[in-house]
């Protein structure tokens, strides 16, 4: 069975054809997922959801149309949705202790700053680790380390060029998946 039969056959309910694209890309699934979740449970569980939706939606599927694609939007959705489910239930969470024994409205703020801080931190951290290793090796000892560009060089037998090369490129990365993050809390 070809990707394109198992689609049209999903679409008139054949649990054959799902189990044929379930195993097809649950492992592109979870490992997507595991770039933005640390738990391996959670990031199964995920998974899970991913294929729950796809057959609740599968009348909805064209058979012409990328798949693997469709999939990584679902993925995408539901990490998204759990990164916000347990932002907003930490920040209730916090925010109710902190009201039995303090009134005071700044302190509810910062608070929040706190958790909005941890997230970013967090999801800093993720980005970091999707990096390249080498790549990762010098943005490390650059900001962790607090090493000079020149100091890394040295360190790693490499030009301070390559170094400022790839420390531009990082922050690049950084920047742009810090923005898509805002962008898309901005939206929900």
């Amino acid at each position: 069975m070809n990707e394109k039969e198992a689609i049209l056959q999903l679409k008139n309910g054949s649990h054959e054809a799902f189990s044929f694209l379930y195993q097809q890309y649950w492992n592109a699934m979870y490992n997507f997922t595991r770039l933005y979740i640390n738990s391996i449970d959670d990031s199964k569980e995920i998974v899970q959801q991913v294929f729950i939706k796809l057959w609740e939606s599968r009348a909805l599927l064209k058979e012409d149309e990328n798949f693997k694609g469709f999939l990584f939007i679902i993925t995408r959705n539901i990490v998204f949705n759990s990164f916000k489910r347990s932002f907003n239930e930490n920040s209730y969470k916090i925010s109710v202790l902190r009201a039995f024994s303090e009134t005071n409205i700044e302190t509810f703020y910062e608070i929040e700053e706190d958790i909005y801080a941890n997230e970013l931190k967090e999801y800093l951290q993720l980005l970091i680790n999707a990096l390249p290793p080498r790549q990762k090796e010098i943005f490390l000892l650059s900001r962790e380390e607090n090493l000079s560009y020149q100091e890394i060089a040295d360190k790693l037998g490499i030009s301070i060029k390559t170094v400022e090369h790839s420390i531009s490129k990082s922050l690049k990365y950084l920047k742009s998946n810090v923005k898509l993050m805002f962008i898309f809390f901005a939206f929900c």
